[in-house]
Parts: C-alpha cells; structure tokens; sequence
C-alpha cells in the first residue's frame, strides 16, 4: 500500500510539475517539422488550449501538440497536417458530434469545420516559426502567443488574451481578453484590424507610422503618442483621424477597456 501511495504521489507531483492538473489523462506528445516558403504561411487551428509560437532558429518548422483531458479520451482528437499551395495549416481535429450535418475537417482559412460537444480534451501547440513566414494562430478556449518572429501575424481566439511582436506587422481579435502588439513595420495594405469585448488594447508602433485610425470603446479611453489629426469631433471614447500620410487603415474597437497606441 505505501509503495502505490508513493507512486501516486509522484504521479501528482510530476503532473503539477509540467502544468497538467492531477487526474488528467494525456497522451504522446504529437510532433512535426517541416518546410514553408518565406512569404507563405504556418497556420495553427485549435479548440481548446493555447497556441505558443516564437522565432525558429534555422528554416525548419516545428510543431509540438501536447494533449490532455480529465474526462475525455486524449486519443480521440488527432492532430492533422494539410500542406497545400499557400503553406501549411495544423488543426487539432475533434470527434464529429452525433447529428452533424457534415464532418469535422482541417483546411486552411476560413474553410473547414470544427465542432465541439462534451469533449473536453485540451490541446497546447508550441510553434517555431521561420523568418519571413507568416503565422496565423487559431483557438476558441485559450490564449494566442507570439513572440519574437520575423513575418506577417494574425492571431485569433475568443477566451483568452492575444499578444504578438514582430519585426513586421500583425493584428488580432479576441472577446474575452486583453491585445498586445508590438509591430517592427507599417508598411501592411488595406486594415489591421484589432477587436475585442472585454479587454484593452495596445499597441506599440514604428514611429514613422502614416495610417488611418478609427478607433472606438464604450467603457476607456483612447490614448496615443502619435501626432494625429482629428476627423470631426474628438473624444475619448471614439477617434477618427490620421497619422502622417495616412495611406492604409488601422481599426480598433472595445467596449470594456482602453486603447493606446505607443511609439517604438
């Protein structure tokens, strides 16, 4: 008897240890590396879990999925990889509910299908990515991270915080959770869009920064360190304006909380 409480204590010990929590269940960690193309993309699709992406050392990819559940069978969502023209995307694939109208599938953007009922099996991707390739990182439950990479970012989640740096640009949209951006380069096209519900935003900015902004929150303020001129009205809760030449258009929008815009 006291050799299988010590054991179980040791279990418990190592699984407070590495972040799981005690009686879950876990499986292999899947691993993958691969090849993408400076100027295509790494995409990450998850459900339930964070996504943790930061510079890659050489050119190669690598991808680390590690699974773990307390009621649910870890084996039962796999982990997909789809290589296609524009790069790869990676999807933690769950089991297709009963009554689905079609199945749960991984493809890139905004295609594909993943839903999700009485599974609660969470899914943690560590991400390395090469310079020049662009990331998108994809979750519901769960935070989006990425740090110190060399490409284009678009992260997205709705439980959780979304925050990037890059030596060139990015944008994000969560509901519940604050946004944290540090842009190298303002030279995107079109929108950056930044959205949440509950949380704040900010942004740190090349100071030669020529853009549009449109800017709105209902409960903050909006502050910024950039020379702008005010469109119509100023106010603190909404901001319509240009920063030097303008030329593009950055949009952020919350209700509960602030957005700053900071100079590099």
């Amino acid at each position: 008897m006291r050799v299988v409480r010590t054991a179980i204590f040791a279990a418990a010990l190592w699984a407070v240890a590495h972040g799981a929590p005690i009686g879950a269940q876990s499986s292999a960690p899947f691993r993958w590396q691969g090849h993408v193309i400076a100027g295509n993309t790494l995409e990450i699709k998850g459900v339930n879990g964070n996504i943790a992406a930061s510079g890659a050392a050489g050119g190669q990819v690598e991808v680390v999925a590690e699974k773990d559940a307390r009621k649910s069978d870890p084996e039962s969502v796999r982990i997909e990889v789809v290589e296609h023209g524009g790069g790869v995307t990676i999807c933690a694939v769950y089991p297709t509910p009963d009554n689905a109208d079609r199945p749960n599938e991984c493809r890139p953007g905004d295609e594909g299908r993943m839903q999700v009922r009485d599974n609660d099996v969470n899914v943690k991707f560590t991400v390395r990515v090469p310079a020049g390739v662009r990331f998108i990182g994809r979750t519901v439950n769960g935070e989006v991270e990425a740090e110190r990479l060399d490409g284009p970012v678009a992260l997205r989640t709705v439980n959780g915080s979304a925050t990037f740096s890059t030596s060139s640009y990015g944008e994000a949209t969560t509901v519940n959770g604050s946004i944290r951006g540090d842009l190298g380069r303002a030279d995107w096209s079109d929108t950056l869009k930044f959205d949440t519900v509950n949380g704040s935003i900010k942004l740190n900015l090349p100071a030669g920064l020529s853009t549009e902004v449109k800017a709105r929150t209902v409960n903050g303020d909006i502050s910024t360190e950039f020379p702008l001129t005010v469109v119509g009205r100023f106010s603190r809760k909404q901001l319509d304006g240009s920063i030097g030449g303008g030329g593009r258009t950055l949009e952020l929008h919350t209700v509960n909380g602030g957005i700053a815009l900071r100079q590099r």
